[in-house]
């Protein structure tokens, strides 16, 4: 084995630094998971029923009537106010801002987004947005990992591990997937399958599972009922699949024109 090539799959001393800080962002990014969900379920109270409440409650039972319709008018405004004035990083729904972050911004980001995202987030969910927390603490996550980065002396590919590792302990700590999340992060983010970025990142997710525990309770997030598996059940799933995947192309390719002819308008 010559050395370029082992140098591609072996560690190095400074691993077990990285290791470390990335268990500390684990930590981080589960308060901020805390604080997101937390904000959702208080502008879901305001918007829906008047109410400051942290309760997750669901709007379905609001009483406005035909004035509902005005409600994710006015929390798109909020934030269109906030994108303007505050940081144009908070538009979109936070996956391919942090990649941006990662090919162009040298994994670099700015305090304001650590804090504008998850209080935009809260207020377009919260206020009846089609949109999921998903995005936002990946964002969230990843800035937390980013700006811990940028306070210690770290070099570029490892300042891109803990934005990683941030934005999957994030996504752990909302969905309690801590192998989804890592094979998110090494999909779409990391670009490489190396001990050096995957080793943190799955420690922070693994110190993020425990840690969502303690927040959020070890129950699943989505519960589901036992069934015996059968084929017309397996079939059937297969058609789901096929047709979840074409509809979320659909839909993505929808999203992004819109976009772009907003951004177009003066």
């Amino acid at each position: 084995m010559n050395a370029p090539h082992k140098r591609d799959f072996s560690t190095n001393e400074r691993l077990p630094r990285i290791a470390l800080l990335a268990a500390v962002i684990g930590v981080l990014s589960t308060l901020a998971a805390f604080v997101l969900l937390s904000l959702i379920h208080l502008f879901t109270n305001l918007f829906f029923f008047q109410q400051f409440s942290f309760a997750d409650r669901s709007p379905a039972g609001n009483a406005l009537g035909a004035w509902v319709i005005a409600v994710p008018v006015i929390g798109a405004l909020i934030v269109g106010m906030m994108a303007r004035f505050g940081s144009e990083k908070i538009r979109g729904h936070g996956i391919p801002e942090a990649i941006e972050a990662i090919l162009f911004g040298k994994s670099r980001m700015s305090p304001k987004v650590a804090v504008l995202k998850p209080l935009s987030s809260g207020i377009v969910i919260g206020s009846g947005g089609p949109f999921g927390a998903e995005g936002p603490i990946i964002m969230t996550g990843g800035a937390l990992g980013s700006l811990l980065a940028q306070c210690v002396h770290v070099t570029a590919a490892e300042r891109k591990t803990l934005l990683v590792a941030g934005a999957a302990a994030g996504m752990t700590a909302v969905f309690g997937t801590p192998v989804a999340a890592v094979l998110l992060a090494v999909e779409l983010l990391l670009f490489e399958w190396r001990p050096r970025s995957f080793l943190p990142v799955a420690l922070a997710c693994a110190v993020a599972g425990f840690a969502r525990a303690v927040f959020f309770g070890v129950d699943p997030l989505f519960p589901l009922t036992t069934a015996a598996p059968s084929p017309v059940a397996l079939g059937s799933c297969i058609v789901a699949g096929l047709l979840s995947g074409m509809l979320a192309c659909g839909l993505s390719a929808a999203l992004y024109r819109v976009e772009d002819t907003f951004a177009k308008l003066p």
